[in-house]
């Protein structure tokens, strides 16, 4: 316990789902959390349980005033800024050729330009407090192809790059920047589109661990790349993904 003692952090997408998890096991290790998000019942029941370490605040990720007025709650309410959590994001799932340009801009709205906002924002409380960690959830799709996926896909190839550039940039200021991506995540985004007789889990069937990963084993992950544990890694993406990207197993061979 206490390894984010001192700390102030503003997770994004903080109302359910991931950002909730990460934000539940901020607070139990010693750290004060301002929860945004846009599902504002969800949220301020959410911080409201979690005690007086946390808070709420209403945040689109897509608009600058809505960031600028989540630090000022951060520097006001807890006193600093130390941590930053991009995980907003959202979700369409359709071919290229029925993906349209609305579709594709509102997703890279949220996924790829709100992340961009919250970087630039959190950078100046964070130089005031000395330093921080950043970090961006991404995903498996981050990493790889899957049809269907082409936009939610393409936002979080680029928010890997997005973040090796933070992390060039903002190093010398003692500003860590650094990637987790996790086979698994909020069950709330997916289910809104995922198709009828579709099973979430049959594709990791045939995988090292073959199931998905839960939201403590990502907000594991987050905790450590937001602690002092890891004062020397940045710029780096770190895989939640039961060795999914290790490769296949091959069902017709016996593993004994």
């Amino acid at each position: 316990m206490g390894r984010l003692n001192g700390k102030v952090a503003i997770i994004t997408g903080a109302a359910r789902g991931t950002g909730e998890a990460i934000a539940r096991r901020f607070i139990a290790e010693g750290a004060a959390v301002v929860l945004g998000d846009v599902l504002d019942e969800l949220g301020r029941a959410a911080a409201h349980s979690m005690g007086s370490a946390a808070d709420y605040v209403h945040l689109d990720v897509t608009r600058e005033s809505d960031w600028a007025s989540a630090v000022t709650r951060a520097e006001k309410h807890f006193g600093r800024l130390d941590i930053l959590i991009n995980n907003a994001a959202i979700l369409h799932l359709a071919p290229i050729a029925r993906t349209t340009l609305e579709d594709w801009n509102r997703v890279v709205e949220v996924n790829q330009t709100g992340p961009f906002l919250g970087i630039r924002a959190a950078i100046a409380p964070m130089r005031r407090a000395g330093g921080g960690s950043i970090v961006n959830i991404a995903s498996l799709d981050g990493l790889e192809g899957l049809n269907g996926f082409s936009a939610y896909s393409a936002t979080k190839w680029a928010l890997r790059g997005l973040t090796r550039c933070a992390a060039l940039e903002l190093g010398r200021y003692s500003i860590r920047v650094n990637t987790v991506c996790p086979a698994g995540g909020s069950a709330e985004m997916s289910a809104p589109f995922r198709p009828p007789g579709v099973d979430p889990v049959a594709y990791v069937a045939d995988r090292a661990i073959p199931r998905r990963a839960t939201l403590e084993e990502i907000a594991a992950m987050t905790l450590f790349l937001s602690s002092d544990e890891s004062s020397f890694c940045t710029g780096c993406d770190y895989v939640v993904d039961g060795g999914h990207t290790a490769g296949t197993l091959l069902s017709a061979i016996p593993s004994e």
